[in-house]
């Protein structure tokens, strides 16, 4: 049996419950969590078209009798659990929306699906691990509504969609739900989220207080120079030339004028668009990226020094150029307070050694949004398989996340919601 593998103080209640049975609850909901878990990997749906996901969800939490609303931020799902008691409001967020990834592996439960996403036929594939957070979600809805008599106050299930960002010209995710009110109407005192992570042992929970994932922000460079023959570079403005130019330009924002003793930041060209033919300067380029940032006053000096070095650049040689920024998530910030409130509730479960402090991680997330006006506390859940020595990447046809550490992520849940709602 999989518990086996699992600390041995996580069978011999960590709750002081094992009377009342949460203990027992919690290790019987373990295969319901792995068989959503994988009904969900081999059923994903991208973006803002999770409809056949919310439809599980929400029979899942009307079977529990909890009050549903379904169609929030499109295709959103939120259960409200009334303790028996008056208390605070917390609200557990899970992230429910798949990739444009083919998958290539040999699982039994591997996903088929194919689509078409920006005209291009893909896969779509749980390559980042939602499948997990939404079968863990689901298992901790169970197990607490079974023990609402113990709960002073009241827990929103936030079953989020396009943690992945909505498609072009579509609006949704985490800013979506907060719009339509989703932390409101009971207004929402903490939440707490948590990310699998496939390159971290099953049994181990990493986190971090304060700035944990970055802010991200697209970028988009419009260069704009003076087309003649390629033969004459003399008598027009090379938009090419200059775009490498800034590219090396940005790059010293990062080696020079960013203090990374203080937080990491990275600026990446991924693309660059320009020209039709080999013998001709074009008129224009368009060079579009990324900025991830982990410190609000860096995030706005970066921003700030891009828009001066690309049009000083520019103009030097020249021509224009002028930068657009688009946000995509603010920094995941962790309450120092909240980490250290329930930072023992985490250990109380998994175990001292098990619970390791882990640096900032440039990748983004918008849970981010969730907590720009309430506490919150996101961590990460270890889901590589023990002794495994190559751990696939998440966002790649190859990701991988070994079952047996869901239950820790139900244990987590359930021991924080306890311990925060009823200190």
């Amino acid at each position: 049996m999989k518990i086996l593998a699992l600390p041995i103080t996580l069978l011999i209640g960590f709750f002081g419950f094992s009377q009342s049975g949460i203990d027992q609850d919690i290790l019987d909901i373990e295969q319901k969590v792995i068989e959503w878990r994988r009904d969900f990997h081999k059923n994903p749906e991208l973006s803002n078209r999770e409809f056949k996901t919310a439809e599980k969800i929400a029979k899942h939490l009307r079977s529990l009798g909890l009050e549903v609303q379904t169609g929030v931020a499109h295709t959103g799902v939120v259960g409200l659990l009334k303790g028996n008691n008056p208390g605070k409001i917390l609200a557990l967020r899970a992230d429910i929306d798949a990739l444009p990834v083919t998958e290539r592996n040999d699982l039994p439960y591997r996903s088929n699906v194919t689509t078409e996403f920006l005209g291009q036929k893909t896969g779509v594939m749980h390559a980042c691990g939602h499948d997990t957070h939404t079968a863990i979600l689901m298992g901790v809805a169970e197990v607490l509504t079974k023990h609402k008599d113990k709960i002073n106050g009241t827990i929103k299930f936030i079953f989020q969609p396009a943690e992945e960002g909505p498609p072009p010209g579509e609006v949704g995710g985490a800013k979506l739900m907060i719009k339509e009110g989703v932390l409101e109407n009971p207004k929402v005192d903490a939440i707490f989220g948590l990310h699998i992570n496939s390159g971290t042992e099953v049994g181990t929970i990493k986190y971090k207080e304060g700035g944990v994932m970055a802010a991200v922000e697209r970028f988009t460079v419009n260069v704009k120079g003076k087309q003649t023959h390629g033969s004459q570079p003399w008598s027009g403005v090379d938009p090419i030339y200059i775009s490498a130019k800034i590219v090396d330009g940005f790059q010293s924002i990062i080696s020079r004028e960013a203090k990374l003793i203080d937080e990491a930041a990275v600026i990446t060209v991924g693309k660059i668009t320009s020209g039709v033919r080999f013998n001709i300067i074009p008129e224009s380029a368009e060079m579009i990226g990324t900025v991830r940032t982990l410190d609000p006053n860096m995030r706005e000096m970066i921003i700030r020094r891009m828009k001066e070095m690309a049009s000083t650049i520019a103009k030097a040689y020249g021509g224009e150029a002028d930068v657009v920024f688009e946000s995509f998530t603010d920094i995941t910030y962790n309450d120092p307070d909240l980490v250290a409130q329930m930072l023992p509730s985490i250990k109380k479960v998994a175990g001292d050694d098990n619970v390791v402090y882990t640096k900032a991680t440039t990748g983004g997330e918008d849970f981010s949004y969730f907590h720009k006006d309430i506490p919150g506390f996101y961590f990460f859940l270890g889901g590589m398989s023990k002794g495994n020595t190559e751990a696939f990447p998440h966002h790649t046809p190859d990701f991988k996340i070994d079952d047996s550490g869901l239950l820790l992520g139900v244990q987590t849940f359930v021991q924080m919601t306890f311990d925060y709602l009823n200190q």
